[in-house]
Formats: C-alpha cells, structure tokens, sequence
C-alpha cells in the first residue's frame, strides 16, 4: 500500500457519506477515527440530503455539503457542477465511505490530490490510496469494514461504539410527545425496510403484537416510518385505537432518532432505524428475513435477533420468490417473548 494518511497533514478534509441511513450510521466510528487522527483539521461530510440528521450533531463534522442528485446535482451535468463547487473548497484530502465509483471520480474532478478508499468498483486508478478488502472482513459487521478502512490507510482506530449525537430540539419534542402518551411502557415498532419487502415482517403480527404487549402491560406504541409506509401503518394502528400512535411521514429523521431513543423497546425489521436503535441504546427486538445479520444486524449488546436457520437465508434477495417462511414462519408470540424479556431486565 502507498504512504499512510497520518504522513499528511491536511487542513481540509472531504468525507463521502454513505448513501442509506443504516449505512452511516455503522460508519460512525470510522468518521470518529478521522477526527481522532486530524483534530485539527477541517471535516467536511458530502451527503445526501435525508442523511443530514445523522451528522447534523456530531462533533466529528464541520460541515454538511449536500450532493442533491434528484436536483441540482442531478446527472452528469449536476455531478459536474458539483465537481466545480468542490474544487473552489480547496480539500487536501477525500476519504471515501460510499464504495461508489462516482465517488472516487467525483473527487477527482474536484482536484482533491489525496484520494482514500476501498479498490473496488473499477475505481483504483482514481484513487491515490486505494485499499484492497481484507476476506476476513467480508464476514464481519460493517462496522468492522469501514474501521478495516481506516486501519489499512495508516489511521489509528480508537472504539468500534456506534455514535449518534441527537439535536436539542429533537431532544425536546421527543420528550414532550413522551409526556403526551401517558403511563405506562413506551414500545416503538418499524414496520418497513427501504431495501425491499423480503426484509418486512407482515404488518397484521406488528398489529397483533401491540395488541398482547397492551394487554399484558398496558404499554403504548409509536410506529415509525415515511408518508409511504402509511398503509402499513394504518393496519397496525387498527389494532389499538388510543394506544398505538402512526406517526407515517409526521417526523423529520433527526424527531424520529430522538423518539427512538426514549422507548423502553424498539421493535424493527432490518432497516436504517434499526441501526438508530442500536446507537441510541435502546432495547431492541430485530426480525430478520432475508439479510444477513451478521454482517448488517444490531451492533449492539441491548438487541435480540429473531431468525430463522433456514437453508435458503440469507438469500439478500429485495423480494421473496419462494413461500416467504424466512418471516412467516416468526411468530407473534415469539417476537412478544423477546420484547417481554427486554422489558424485565
């Protein structure tokens, strides 16, 4: 490998953000290693927009750049409009997350001259470090993959702990939707999964949950997810009118994080507020499907994975083309067990 990162001193560093929510959230502890090994340095996130709020807080970035690819930035045109925009930052240094090839030209359009990432997706000759992937790292948590980068380009890696600073007025208005639920446990449920359907565990046993925990302990629920989830949503909350809150596309990312953070249980397929769960701390159920929970589940030590030990999973497929009994065959009492054990330790 070429010269290590910590032989530079750079005043100003670029970060590609990875683009799913999940996704930069397990890159937490590489961006807290950057930091680390360049305190002094300006560090500078280029994101997707609905990414902003993982970052917004954290003292491990300067600023946000927003790479608006459905806007200005849109195509080959936009990228290089962009291109432009970052050329006038004058960046010593690109570390790039996101494994993208796009990622690796955009800064060389940019004139970044020190170019930092995974040699993957044709991209080596774009990079002045480029980083081959270790096999072993391949059968670890992502977690593990991101700080393998930071190790392999020279960086001194302290914790692998998630990181999620949340925002004081998040902070705020999850605390006084807490006060308007009313006594009892507070159990949040996340029904959907960007990837795809094969990650989602039917809507009805979501609903049929809520109504057992309720019975048992008089707990409330908050279900999350965006305007499009609205469906999903509305069979669960048909199941408790009173106790069951829809909260479909009525929060920003950054409310949802901090919402998430007060439950006394979060209960989630294998999704981006799954991994909020885990760098929030909050006691967590995992369903999982058609994903591999090993290299993508809860990197934490408050999770349950629920699974099941099937010949055909982890197929990684976005939908079921079999009989789907990789989620069908979890039942609700199962699922009401776990989250019955979160709520007694």
């Amino acid at each position: 490998m070429k010269s290590s990162l910590k032989e530079f001193q750079p005043k100003k560093i670029l970060v590609r953000s990875t683009n799913w929510i999940g996704d930069a959230i397990m890159t937490t502890p590489a961006v807290r290693t950057i930091r680390q090994n360049f305190p002094e340095a300006e560090i500078s996130l280029l994101a997707q927009p609905w990414m902003a709020d993982v970052f917004a807080a954290s003292p491990h970035v300067d600023k946000i750049i927003f790479y608006e690819k459905k806007g200005e930035h849109r195509g080959v045109p936009g990228m290089l409009r962009l291109s432009r925009l970052l050329k006038t930052m004058h960046f010593d240094m690109a570390i790039l997350l996101q494994n993208a090839f796009e990622a690796a030209l955009l800064a060389k359009l940019a004139g970044i001259p020190v170019r930092a990432g995974y040699q993957r997706d044709a991209r080596s000759l774009l990079l002045t470090h480029g980083v081959p992937i270790r096999p072993e790292i391949r059968r670890k948590h992502q977690v593990y993959y991101y700080q393998a980068l930071m190790e392999d380009l020279g960086l001194t890696c302290g914790g692998n702990e998630l990181f999620l600073q949340l925002a004081d007025q998040d902070v705020e208005f999850a605390e006084k939707f807490r006060k308007g639920v009313g006594a009892g446990p507070v159990i949040g449920i996340n029904p959907g999964a960007a990837f795809g359907p094969a990650k989602c565990w039917p809507a009805e046993r979501y609903g049929q949950l809520a109504a057992n925990l309720h019975r048992e302990s008089g707990a409330k629920f908050m279900v999350f997810g965006t305007a499009a989830d609205r469906e999903t949503i509305d069979v669960i909350t048909s199941y408790g009118e009173g106790f069951i809150h829809g909260l479909a596309g009525k929060t920003s990312l950054g409310q949802a994080m901090a919402l998430i953070s007060i439950c006394d249980a979060f209960v989630t397929n294998d999704s981006g507020l799954m991994h909020v769960g885990a760098a929030v701390k909050t006691p967590l159920v995992a369903i999982f499907g058609s994903t591999d929970a090993v290299a993508t589940g809860p990197f934490s030590d408050r999770a349950v994975v629920v699974q099941k030990d099937l010949d055909c999973r982890p197929c990684l497929k976005k939908n079921c083309k079999s009989d789907f009994r990789c989620m069908l065959d979890i039942s609700v009492a199962e699922v009401t067990g776990a989250v019955r054990g979160l709520l007694e330790t």
